[in-house]
């Protein structure tokens, strides 16, 4: 499998963290992929074939060729068609806002096709990043559509404050706290989240602390799951499982049998 990261142009790169393709042969024997919640929205070009996304009710869709995927809530099963051929945008956590037509509350969990997201202009992107043939003719195109439509109004210098603050406590710090820090009410607070990331400031905490957490267990850098538990302070060992269990569908023992091929592509690369 050949995964790739790229970082893009300085004008982007306080909205997105970073572009990556992803590329591999077809498997005569298809497994299903989990991927846990980030808080990163992405837009997602499939030049190879489609993936099939799973639903709660036990359905399943086939994803579009062109989409944004918006904020996951829960983890999300997808699994490759054939070959894979995966260009991406991954963006910060509220990087998608100043580009959005529709609320970003609206498409959690979902894939939107950019052309219900952008119309004519969004099937005209797609088309000029599927007949791209190197990677930087992609990154290219997708730069020149963002910065046309980039609206620096939109950028809530509260919601960015707010977010390095939880990123520095590595998603550890109460709400109340959170909110005092930034002297805001924690309401106002909440409904400036919900407009601009997707998420509450506790559901964006909880992502940012398990995310640790899933990048020690990946990297095999850790002594034994309660001492994680407590590194990450968690009041008991209970509370922690329920938390991961949600977050990643299983518990952190059963996660780290699983074979989490994606994202361990992910996780060890940032």
């Amino acid at each position: 499998m050949n995964y790739q990261t790229f970082q893009p142009q300085l004008d982007l790169a306080p909205l997105i963290k970073c572009y990556w393709i992803m590329e591999s042969p077809k498997d005569e024997n298809p497994q299903q992929q989990t991927i846990v919640p980030d808080g990163c929205m992405e837009m997602i070009f499939h030049y190879g074939d489609l993936y099939r996304q799973y639903l709660e009710n036990g359905e399943n869709v086939v994803q579009p060729r062109s989409c944004v995927f918006g904020q996951l809530t829960q983890p999300l099963k997808i699994e490759p068609t054939g070959v894979t051929g995966i260009f991406s945008v991954r963006f910060h956590y509220d990087g998608f806002l100043p580009f959005a037509t529709i609320p970003i509350k609206e498409m959690d969990n979902k894939a939107i096709s950019l052309e219900k997201i952008f119309g004519t202009d969004g099937t005209e992107l797609e088309r000029n990043v599927l007949q791209a043939k190197t990677t930087e003719e992609k990154i290219a195109a997708v730069e020149l559509f963002l910065l046309n439509r980039l609206n620096m109004e939109t950028i809530d210098k509260i919601v960015q404050s707010t977010v390095d603050t939880i990123l520095t406590a590595n998603g550890q710090m109460p709400i109340n706290e959170l909110s005092k820090r930034i002297n805001i009410n924690r309401r106002q607070l909440e409904r400036k989240f919900s407009m601009t990331i997707g998420l509450s400031p506790k559901q964006l905490s909880k992502t940012i602390r398990l995310q640790s957490i899933l990048k020690l267990l990946l990297n095999k850098e850790f002594t034994s799951l309660t001492t994680l538990a407590y590194d990450a302070d968690y009041y008991d060992q209970a509370h922690f499982i329920k938390d991961f269990k949600e977050f990643t569908g299983l518990t952190p023992k059963e996660f780290y049998g699983e074979s989490l091929k994606m994202s361990s592509l992910f996780y060890r690369t940032e």
